[in-house]
């Protein structure tokens, strides 16, 4: 479970109720509580980046940070969902910097591949992030809870408890829907 250790959750929470329309001071302090949370689950999300990526975990986290305080009408429920919304919003942030990644590649000149060449080709683990985001929305259509399993633990990084305590189910579910949602997304990734 995340919780800070000075604080008691329900001052995280109220605090974090009052986010949108907060002083700055309040708004300081609250990033303060949860950075060290929050680089964690940038971490997490930068682990399946290509090492030259250009983001780094910090950059990642504030952007994150950034985007969410705004949010003056989301009702933040717990410490957990926040990160939880934080993870999806990191996941958004990646993807995103992917697809303008991939954009100012088009202009490259194009290479011939062979059937027989295409073994010595090494997929960088960024190439892959586009073809997971679409077949993590596919299976959203499928099972919503368990795709939001499977971001909160591939992307965020989160363990299962945590990722139980966020969505508000079980740890015997959270395993289940992450098991299935493995089976579903290789299936679907073995397609491409």
């Amino acid at each position: 479970m995340i919780q800070p250790r000075d604080e008691e959750p329900t001052e995280v929470t109220q605090w974090l109720r009052q986010l949108g329309a907060a002083a700055p001071q309040v708004s300081s302090q609250l990033f303060e509580l949860l950075y060290a949370d929050l680089k964690r689950v940038a971490r997490g999300h930068l682990r399946r980046e290509a090492a030259g990526h250009t983001l780094s975990a910090t950059g990642l986290a504030h952007e994150a940070w950034f985007r969410m305080a705004q949010q003056d009408r989301t009702p933040w429920q717990s410490r957990s969902h926040f990160l939880a919304v934080a993870s999806t919003m990191m996941r958004r942030i990646l993807v995103n910097h992917e697809a303008a990644r991939r954009a100012a590649k088009r202009d490259v000149e194009l290479v011939s591949v062979t059937l027989s060449g295409l073994e010595a080709l090494v997929a960088t683990p960024d190439c892959d992030l586009i073809a997971v985001h679409d077949a993590l929305l596919a299976f959203e259509a499928v099972d919503a809870r368990a795709a939001k399993v499977v971001e909160l633990r591939f992307f965020g990084g989160l363990e299962n408890e945590e990722v139980a305590e966020a969505l508000g189910i079980s740890l015997a579910t959270v395993k289940r829907d992450w098991t299935v949602a493995k089976a579903w997304l290789q299936r679907e990734l073995a397609d491409e």
